[in-house]
C-alpha cells in the first residue's frame, strides 16, 4: 500500500518537459555524513570529463560551507565568530551572514525553540565536537552552559554583514547548514545547465525537473507500522521541493532507560522530552525546511502543529503512542495526497 505527495502549485514548470541524456550519479562525505547527487546529463563525446568537472564542482560548494558554517573547524568563519572577544564585531561572508539571517528569523518565529547560539548545550550533551558522552550532565552544569546562550543577545548590522559577539556566545548551524548546503549544490547545478537533479545530504533532500522518463525525482519517507503490517509507502515528488526529517532516532544516549536524544531544547536547556518521534517538512527552501523541522520537533506535537499550521507548512509528525505511532499531518501536508 502506498500513497503519493504532489505539489498543489508549482512556481514554475519543469525546466523542459523531457530530458535528454542519462541519469549521472555522483557522491561522497561531507559535514560528518554522506551525500548524493542525481542529475540527467546530456550525451556526447565530453560527457565523462564533464562528469569529472560536475564532481568537482560539487565538492568545491560543500567544501566552501564548510569552510564558511563549520563549528567543527577550527579555521571556519563561523568559529572565527565563536573565538572572537567579547564586543568584537565581526564580518561575515555572504552565505554565512544569510544563514544567520534566517536562523535569527526561524529562533524568533519559533519563540527560541530554535535558537542557533546553542551550540554550548548541544556540546555538553555530547552531540557536539567535544565528543560524546553517556551520562546527563548534572543540573549545576546546564545551568551554566545555558547563561552563555541566547539569541536575543546578538546585535546584527546587515549593511555591513556584521555580528557582535557578546562575550562567550557560539554559534551553531548544524540543524541549518546542511538544508542550506542542498540550496547551494542545486544553485550550482543550475548554472552548469543540469536544471534536472536530486540532491541528497544527509538525509536532507531537494529535486528539480524531471528524469527522461518523464517521472518527477521521488523520494519515500519511512512509515514505521504499529502492528507489524506492512507500512504505507509515503512517496513526493520532489518538483522543485525540498524536505527535511528532524527525529530523536538518529543520535541519542540512554540512561538508567532514559533517552536523551541530540534535539536540544534551547529554553531548558535539556533534549526534548515529549512524544514526537519526527517531524518531516516540506518546503521551496531546504534551508527553512532543515530549521523548520528541528524547531517543530523541539516545540512538540501540539504547539508544534499549532505553529506548522499558523505558518501554512507542509509537516508531518509522528508521535508515539502505546500502540506505535500516530500520524498526524498539516492541512498544508494533507493538500498534496493523491
Amino acid at each position: 500500500m502506498h500513497r503519493v505527495l504532489i505539489p498543489v502549485a508549482l512556481s514554475a514548470p519543469p525546466p523542459s518537459p523531457m530530458p535528454e541524456g542519462q541519469v549521472r550519479q555522483w557522491a561522497g562525505e561531507t559535514m560528518g555524513t554522506t551525500w548524493s547527487v542525481s542529475a540527467v546529463l546530456a550525451p556526447g563525446p565530453l560527457a565523462a570529463k564533464r562528469a569529472d568537472a560536475i564532481e568537482a564542482g560539487i565538492r568545491a560548494v560543500l567544501d566552501g560551507v564548510i569552510a564558511e558554517m563549520s563549528n567543527w573547524s577550527d579555521a571556519s568563519d563561523l568559529s572565527r565568530f565563536n573565538h572572537a572577544a567579547a564586543d568584537s564585531w565581526v564580518t561575515l561572508p555572504d552565505d554565512c551572514f544569510a544563514v544567520l539571517q534566517a536562523a535569527l528569523q526561524t529562533a524568533r518565529d519559533s519563540g527560541g525553540a530554535y535558537d542557533p547560539t546553542a551550540g554550548p548545550l548541544v556540546n555538553l550533551w555530547g552531540f557536539g565536537p567535544a565528543g560524546r558522552r553517556t551520562a546527563a550532565p548534572s543540573v549545576d552544569d546546564v545551568l551554566r552552559v545555558r547563561e552563555r546562550c541566547g539569541w536575543q543577545r546578538l546585535d546584527v548590522d546587515a549593511a555591513q554583514r556584521c555580528v557582535r559577539q557578546p562575550g562567550g556566545v557560539s554559534l551553531d548551524f548544524c540543524a541549518i547548514a546542511k538544508g542550506f548546503a542542498v540550496d547551494a549544490v542545486s544553485r550550482y547545478l543550475d548554472a552548469q545547465d543540469l536544471a534536472h537533479h536530486l540532491v541528497e545530504i544527509g538525509g536532507e533532500l531537494r529535486g528539480q525537473g524531471l528524469k527522461p522518463d518523464g517521472m518527477p525525482w521521488w523520494v519515500e519517507l519511512e512509515s514505521p507500522s504499529a502492528d507489524g503490517a506492512a507500512p504505507t509507502r509515503t512517496l513526493i515528488a520532489l518538483l522543485g521541493l525540498s524536505v527535511a526529517t528532524s527525529g530523536d532516532y538518529r543520535r541519542y544516549f540512554e540512561q538508567d532507560g532514559q533517552r536523551f536524544a541530540h534535539t536540544i531544547d534551547p529554553r531548558t536547556g535539556y533534549p526534548a522530552a515529549h512524544a514526537l518521534a519526527s517531524v518531516t517538512v516540506i518546503h521551496r527552501d531546504g534551508m527553512l525546511a532543515d530549521a523548520l523541522s528541528t524547531a517543530l520537533t523541539v516545540l512538540g506535537p501540539q504547539a508544534g502543529m499549532a505553529f506548522a499550521q499558523r505558518h501554512a507548512l507542509a509537516a508531518r509528525f509522528l508521535v508515539r503512542t502505546p500502540d506505535g505511532f500516530d500520524e498526524r499531518t498539516t492541512p498544508a501536508f494533507a493538500a498534496m495526497l493523491s
